[in-house]
């Protein structure tokens, strides 16, 4: 009796230990807010017998600095091309296996190459191209913005908003100055930090993910914002946002994915790569994001509304106002201090 008493004890322990069986595997994603469909990431766990789990961040400086510090927590990050090269020299992602990625050698659009800075797709897949401008709020203007001068507008302090990103807000300041979005000129630079301090004293905050709803609640009334943030608010309102290419220029980025050096589940990270490459799903994420993903099968399956909405696919002749932005090495250091400095100044 005793005997029967303790082995059942202990099978009803291990049975707590393990579990009611064998559980599921876990593909950790970790990417920019509202981003991927949600309802492909369900049909992504069915398909694989797995669950996904999402963190997000809000910046590449963000997410660089939380993985350089050692977090083995993620299968499958997704910062842009200019972090990734990074990345790459300091060892921090793995090299893909192409032979697992099929559709991505089948759909990829090569007409977005020249955006991309990983063009032999050794270690990064691309995602999405985002660019950023301007959106505004039609029934409070009554002359739409076409220029960043409008962050100059003394009359809307208080009611705008810049991106808290060095490299997009002083690369803003430096096509405003007639410069290139990646100039390393100290000079050029200095006068960039300039234009920054003055919008500083008409903006509200720097902020990269509030400024969304802010914009539809009418909160604010201008703010610099990556094209798909707005292009999904403007969805909900039309009638009263707008969003602007910048004359002076603007920025493309391309956000990919790639495969952190101690991945946990590689494989499956592997397979949403593929799944999300796959033009019906790629078609259906890039309704739900408002972002061109590169993956011409998807493109072609786009409705009318979304691949003539400039928003998300900017016609030829604004696309060539737009700069790629750059890894500059040593250089990065000169806009991390001119960051600061701006930060800094009252």
């Amino acid at each position: 009796m005793y005997v029967r008493l303790i082995l059942t004890t202990l099978a009803l322990s291990l049975l707590a230990l393990t579990g009611c069986g064998p559980q599921k595997p876990v593909l950790h994603l970790y990417t920019w807010a509202d981003y991927i469909d949600p309802e492909l990431l369900r049909a992504f766990e069915k398909a694989n017998a797995c669950s996904v789990k999402v963190d997000t961040f809000d910046s590449n400086e963000t997410m660089y600095a939380k993985m350089q510090a050692g977090s083995d927590t993620y299968d499958l990050a997704f910062p842009s091309s200019y972090q990734i090269v990074l990345m790459k020299q300091q060892n921090m992602v793995q090299k893909l296996d192409k032979s697992k990625l099929p559709n991505v050698t089948a759909q990829f659009d090569t007409s977005y190459a020249n955006m991309i800075l990983n063009q032999d797709m050794d270690y990064s897949v691309p995602y999405a191209i985002t660019f950023t401008g301007i959106a505004y709020r039609k029934d409070k203007l009554t002359t739409p913005p076409t220029s960043w001068t409008i962050f100059d507008n003394a009359e809307l302090k208080g009611r705008m908003a810049l991106l808290n990103d060095h490299r997009e807000t002083i690369g803003a300041a430096l096509k405003f100055l007639g410069y290139s979005f990646n100039s390393v000129n100290p000079t050029e630079l200095e006068k960039a930090k300039d234009v920054v301090v003055r919008w500083k004293k008409n903006i509200a905050k720097f902020d990269n993910e509030q400024y969304k709803t802010a914009i539809a609640s009418g909160e604010f009334t201008v703010a610099q914002g990556y094209n798909g943030d707005i292009a999904q608010t403007m969805a909900e309102d039309p009638a009263k946002i707008g969003f602007i290419y910048p004359s002076e220029g603007f920025s493309n980025a391309c956000d990919e994915m790639v495969i952190p050096k101690n991945a946990k589940n590689p494989e499956l990270a592997h397979a949403f790569i593929n799944f999300i490459y796959d033009p019906d799903n790629a078609a259906q994420n890039i309704a739900y994001i408002c972002t061109v993903m590169p993956n011409k099968g998807g493109i072609a399956k786009l409705p009318k509304e979304i691949h003539e909405n400039p928003a998300i696919i900017p016609p030829s002749n604004v696309l060539s106002k737009s700069e790629v932005i750059r890894e500059l090495g040593e250089n990065n250091k000169l806009y991390t201090k001119t960051w600061d400095t701006i930060k800094a100044t009252e």
